[in-house]
């Protein structure tokens, strides 16, 4: 598996790159931003770009949906719950002073327990809500993306319109900790971390949570 990570934006929200070594077929995960750092990046490995995942609506992780798939062609997939939000971006960037253009509609929403495909590449989907009401992490054998679900000592925010920390906690700990310690999380943002260090030392949701139990 090819993995790179771009940080995009003025928000600096990780882009995520995979693809798979046999064929080459690609998926980019949340391009926020920097269309033309995202492509370059493609070509760097030869890759072709089949699937858009967006792992929620916000529009730090959604901005360049529309130009990447103009470009390649790629199929667009977002949670169900999530979508709406596609063709609010504009609105959404302007409230922090900044650009984005709507995102076409999705070409196939997700639900929890589908699978994604792309070339011998097969990612498990886990609703998991909290920063927003469809926030979907991808997960395979060793490795799982977590949009702004969990971060390496932190987590998501719950303070945006349909956020929710009891929705968020019992995302972590029920769906991601049960992955089991191994498992590296690529974060929304940020360095990445693994499941065993989050469910041991995360003062939010880990076995000895210090804030709000």
């Amino acid at each position: 598996m090819i993995i790179k990570t771009l940080a995009v934006g003025p928000i600096q929200a990780n882009c995520y790159i995979l693809g798979c070594e046999e064929t080459l077929a690609a998926a980019v995960i949340d391009p926020g931003d920097e269309t033309d750092r995202i492509l370059h990046a493609l070509a760097e490995s030869s890759l072709t770009a089949k699937l858009i995942i967006n792992t929620h609506g916000h529009f730090d992780h959604v901005s360049a949906n529309k130009r990447l798939k103009e470009v390649t062609g790629a199929q667009i997939l977002i949670h169900s719950l999530d979508a709406p939000m596609l063709n609010q971006l504009s609105s959404s960037a302007a409230a922090w002073g900044l650009a984005a253009d709507n995102s076409p509609r999705p070409d196939r929403e997700l639900n929890d327990g589908d699978e994604v495909t792309f070339g011998n590449t097969v990612l498990k989907v886990i609703h998991t809500p909290g920063h927003t009401p469809g926030g979907i992490s991808l997960y395979a054998a060793d490795f799982v993306f977590v949009g702004d679900t969990l971060f390496a000592g932190s987590i998501g925010r719950t303070d945006f319109p349909g956020g929710s920390f009891e929705a968020l906690k019992e995302s972590i700990r029920k769906k991601l900790f049960v992955l089991g310690d191994h498992v590296k999380v690529y974060t929304g943002h940020g360095p990445p971390t693994t499941i065993g260090e989050e469910r041991r030392s995360n003062p939010f949701v880990g076995e000895n949570a210090s804030y709000f139990g």
